[in-house]
């Protein structure tokens, strides 16, 4: 199971629900059966406009990457997807990263939103989900932004080691908020009073997976015709801004742009998220 306990569970989506209220966007719910279990998607824009899927990362959920990305409503029919085994609404069914399951998982959410031309927009581990959709199965896919992901490169584990994973441990075991402040001070640009109750939740309630994380090979990037936009960020620990723009430009043939978010931690700041916005509703025709 992913969430610790019953208590802890209906702790984060009391939260979840909290910050959906907040977004002040007109939104409606909805559930998908998948073989991979049950996904919440908050959807959310005029239903005439393109389609684009919002894929969040690790410890995340639907309503906190619709919150920074707000105005992509305005252009595209937004489906924020509630990825499995998160703290959020949807079934905590754990997939293998190392497999092509979350790819599957995310065609087969496609094929029941009866979606064509689909912009699919990761961030962070959404990243990873979204790279799997195309080795997976592109058809269906328009275009993809890359916001930090995850598969293309990886930063220097002991840097890792000591300014995120030790200080998280540390918080798991004590509870104490100066060692979350530390994982959250490396990993935002910025962040909110509710950013941090939501990961100090997170890290308290639900099993988080730590294991070692995939990258992507070359052979596999190469049979990638869909046109990608990175924004890689310049200050990220564990993926490091100038290392992805070199890997990537290596890797992928489709890749349209790549963008460095300049002094950006993983987790870019408002301002960088705006330009983020602005480039992908640039694309919106």
């Amino acid at each position: 199971m992913f969430f610790k306990t019953q208590e802890g569970k209906e702790t984060i989506l009391k939260l979840y629900n909290q910050k959906l209220e907040q977004l002040q966007l007109a939104y409606s719910e909805q559930q998908i059966d998948t073989r991979f279990g049950k996904t919440n998607i908050i959807v959310s824009g005029d239903k005439q406009n393109p389609p684009l899927l919002l894929i969040h990362g690790t410890g995340g959920c639907a309503p906190l990457i619709l919150e920074s990305l707000s105005n992509l409503t305005t252009k595209y029919c937004v489906y924020a997807v509630d990825v499995l085994a998160q703290p959020n609404k949807s079934a905590e069914t754990r997939l293998d990263m190392k497999s092509l399951d979350y790819g599957k998982w995310l065609t087969a959410i496609i094929i029941k939103l009866r979606l064509k031309a689909v912009t699919l927009v990761g961030f962070s581990f959404g990243g990873l989900i979204s790279l799997k959709t195309l080795e997976f199965n592109q058809t269906p896919i328009k275009q993809v932004f890359l916001i930090a992901p995850v598969y293309i490169v990886n930063g220097n584990p002991l840097l890792g080691l000591l300014k995120m994973f030790i200080p998280l441990k540390k918080f798991i075991k004590t509870n104490s908020p100066k060692y979350i402040k530390r994982v959250m001070d490396a990993l935002f640009s910025e962040y909110d009073t509710f950013a941090l109750q939501f990961m100090s939740a997170t890290f308290q309630h639900c099993h988080m997976d730590f294991s070692p994380l995939p990258l992507l090979s070359k052979k596999a990037a190469q049979n990638i015709q869909t046109p990608i936009t990175i924004f890689a960020a310049e200050k990220d620990l564990m993926f490091p801004g100038k290392k992805m723009i070199k890997r990537s430009k290596h890797l992928f043939s489709s890749l349209e742009e790549i963008k460095l978010l300049e002094g950006s931690k993983h987790v870019p700041s408002y301002k960088d998220f705006e330009i983020i916005e602005n480039s992908i509703l640039d694309n919106s025709n």
